[in-house]
């Protein structure tokens, strides 16, 4: 049923994959990375809170097992194959009183080792959080899939994600669609699904905190490219 789910809608809700102590254990520890952060992934409020951070894998190593549960791993495999990676850890949250919201998009960028090497394929260089990054092609991002990691209920007060079923195939018709759920459940998407999210409304005092993990089924890039990190299903962190 995920696998339909997820190649006709391009997206899959996965209820309850952690249970309430994993996620205060996880919550724990972001709190712990962020207090001695002191490379600049966090990304901070004027108070200093923190709303997002970058480069996940440095700041915290160990988030890169925080997915090796049988429900995620069983559906990578079958999505990606055996010699899957993890390629990219982010971290977001909408604190009620710094609260933001995105326009209808595609995730594109990957982060790479360098962005400066001549290629007809990889295009946009950026740096984000001074990490390399560039707009990868599309027979790229179709081997590509995120695991959206919920810390917290989403609901209609806190800009909940909103998707376009379908539109990873390029039909944008479809009418969108409000992801709603509870802390510990894992939203499935590819890349290339359109996806936006509002402000939380004014009056919640509810966050929106994600852990949001890329996942690539190719390991060797063309044109000389090579992935910022590349986290092999066999390997672990531990």
């Amino acid at each position: 049923m995920e696998l339909t789910s997820l190649a006709a809608a391009g997206y899959v809700l996965l209820p309850r994959v952690l249970a309430p102590a994993q996620v205060d254990a996880i919550l724990a520890r972001l709190d712990q990375a962020f207090h001695e952060d002191t490379t600049g992934a966090t990304l901070r409020a004027q108070d200093g809170s923190v709303y997002g951070a970058r480069n996940l894998l440095r700041l915290w190593p160990g988030v890169a097992d925080v997915w090796r549960v049988p429900p995620l791993l069983g559906l990578l495999t079958e999505t990606l194959g055996p010699d899957f990676g993890l390629v990219r850890v982010l971290y977001f949250d909408k604190p009620p009183e710094q609260s933001w919201a995105l326009p209808w998009h595609k995730d594109r960028a990957i982060a790479v080792k360098s962005n400066r090497l001549p290629s007809e394929q990889f295009t946009k260089p950026t740096f984000k959080a001074g990490v390399p990054h560039v707009d990868a092609p599309v027979w790229l991002l179709e081997r590509m899939l995120t695991l959206r990691l919920h810390l917290d209920d989403m609901t209609d007060a806190n800009g909940p994600l909103k998707v376009l079923p379908g539109s990873h195939q390029g039909d944008e018709t479809a009418s969108p669609v409000t992801i709603l759920g509870q802390r510990g459940d894992v939203l499935a998407m590819r890349p290339l699904l359109s996806h936006c999210s509002n402000k939380s409304h004014p009056d919640t005092s509810l966050q929106r905190r994600v852990l949001h993990f890329e996942f690539a089924g190719v390991r060797e890039l063309p044109d000389g490219y090579a992935w910022q990190d590349f986290v092999s299903n066999a390997s672990s962190s531990c």
